[in-house]
């Protein structure tokens, strides 16, 4: 039995895997088998290529070309070949490397493409997770484009959390969703609460639009060091029967094992109540949101839905949240700290009674920052950098205007 080469103990992603999970050999060949076609393309053509004639196959060894690549792609079969010939009960014992009880599959690492009915799964191409290929590559994985295949939009902040503004039990709530990215894995796994509970976590954030709901999920990544990946729900919700659970399925897929934070806003699209089944249409939208109830809570890290109206969202969804946080419309004592934090430093406010504007006007705090743009764009025009009040009242009254409402 061949041995897994002597490797140093280096921070490369290869390395660090293969000592971490302390391989097998028999992981090893695996794993290298399916790095190689990344690192070397040629390198199995070049080896079957020293024993056989041009254009002639040797079929125990399997692997497959495509359309798009024209050399040896590994396959199951390969592995099988490679460590076991002949024996079938060792072929069995690879085969096994591709359960989905392996750590292979289970953290998403590789697995083998899936056959059509009726084929052998070992036929099926092994593939290496698009990550791990840019992490053995790059030393780095490169973010996900915002696309048809993944609808999905990563969001930061240059806010931090002293700038959250938020009542005292909004923001107590919100702690808990910190409490538990820091601590969810722990309990599950050192705790073994795994077969009690399941994995993940849901929020459902609720309330008026501008009241900090996207920038909480965006603070909630960037203080726990967590990508957070806002889902455009209008590419994911398709009119064709099955589409819908497909573009899910592709999202779901790629956002497994990689402890992200999937934000839906505006849920309502598609998280929204069920209807009582009275055509085709009816029954194909209940079960995409049956299809989408089973992701999520199968989903192992945090997944926030938000919508203006809690009562929007269907109450099987609802059960299912271990946090419902309501996000009002903040009171004059939490506006004022929303007007001092808004207005810049550098521009002066003499004459500004900004206590009276968050007594008097009920906005949100992005209603606030759009009236504080809007003044200090107008200071900047007039070549000074002092704010007056009356850019202030002409910037609350658009903002009411947008709204269909009277400022009083």
């Amino acid at each position: 039995m061949p041995e897994i080469p002597v490797l140093e103990d280096d921070q490369h992603p290869f390395t660090r895997l293969v000592l971490d999970k302390s391989m097998t050999v028999d992981e090893f060949v695996v794993f290298a088998t399916a790095v190689v076609p990344h690192l070397i393309p040629s390198f199995f053509d070049d080896i079957v290529g020293e024993f056989l004639q041009k254009g002639s196959d040797f079929l125990p060894i399997g692997g497959i070309k495509t359309s798009a690549v024209r050399t040896f792609l590994p396959t199951g079969e390969t592995a099988v070949f490679l460590l076991a010939g002949a024996d079938l009960e060792r072929c069995i014992a690879v085969l096994h490397l591709f359960d989905e009880a392996h750590y292979f599959f289970r953290e998403g690492i590789l697995m083998l493409e899936e056959m059509r009915a009726g084929e052998p799964e070992s036929a099926g191409r092994l593939i290496l997770d698009t990550e791990w290929a840019e992490r053995i590559l790059f030393e780095k994985t490169k973010k996900p484009r915002f696309s048809t295949a993944f609808p999905a939009e990563r969001i930061s902040t240059c806010m931090e959390w002293e700038d959250l503004v938020l009542n005292a039990q909004t923001l107590k709530e919100v702690n808990e969703l910190l409490i538990w990215l820091e601590h969810g894995q722990t309990l599950l796994e050192d705790y073994d609460m795994a077969k009690r509970l399941k994995p993940g976590y849901r929020a459902l954030f609720h309330g008026p639009p501008g009241t900090g709901k996207t920038l909480t999920a965006g603070l909630l990544g960037k203080y726990t060091g967590r990508d957070v990946y806002k889902i455009d729900l209008s590419m994911v919700v398709s009119k064709f029967i099955g589409e819908t659970e497909k573009n899910l399925s592709n999202l779901f897929d790629r956002a497994e094992h990689k402890d992200w934070i999937l934000f839906f806003d505006e849920a309502d699209a598609l998280f929204g109540k069920r209807t009582n089944v009275r055509d085709a249409h009816d029954k194909y939208a209940n079960q995409e949101v049956s299809y989408l109830l089973q992701r999520v809570e199968n989903f192992g890290g945090l997944v926030i839905l938000a919508t203006n109206f809690k009562s929007n969202i269907d109450d099987a969804f609802t059960r299912r949240f271990q946090s419902v946080i309501h996000f009002p419309v903040p009171k004059s004592a939490e506006r004022l700290l929303l007007w001092q934090k808004a207005l810049p430093i550098k521009m002066q406010i003499n004459e500004l009674n900004i206590n009276q504007l968050a007594m008097k006007y009920e906005m949100t705090g992005a209603s606030i920052l759009n009236v504080v743009q809007y003044a200090c764009l107008r200071t900047l025009e007039r070549g000074t950098n002092h704010i007056l009040e009356q850019d202030i009242r002409e910037g609350i009254v658009r903002e009411f205007n947008k709204e269909g409402k009277n400022p009083g």
